[in-house]
């Protein structure tokens, strides 16, 4: 099975290169102003394809902020020891919605 899908990976990395080769001719890229890049296909389009992971990345860190942030909320409430004074926020109080696992 091992061997299997190492075949699968070579194939799809084979697959790729092979497109990156027959894809070298230039293009050209036409910003405002008069303003042009050229440069291969296949640069172009890696550009994009890292400009898309980034961005995708960025559009997320807010989200893990949030989920460190009530992560690290229930985890005190956990930790409180069993004398503390009532007044103490339960989990029910703190959390929006019950915590899923591994967050």
């Amino acid at each position: 099975m091992r061997l299997l899908v190492w075949l699968v990976r070579a194939l799809v990395f084979f697959t790729l290169f092979a497109f990156a080769l027959n894809n070298q001719h230039d293009a050209a890229i036409r910003w405002f102003f008069g303003q042009e890049w050229r440069a291969p296909m296949v640069f172009i389009v890696l550009a994009a394809f890292a400009l898309g992971c980034a961005f995708g990345v960025f559009a997320m860190v807010p989200s893990w902020w949030r989920h460190r942030r009530v992560a690290r909320k229930h985890a005190a409430v956990i930790a409180a020891p069993a004398d503390a004074p009532v007044s103490q926020p339960t989990l029910d109080s703190t959390l929006p919605h019950p915590p899923r696992d591994g967050l």
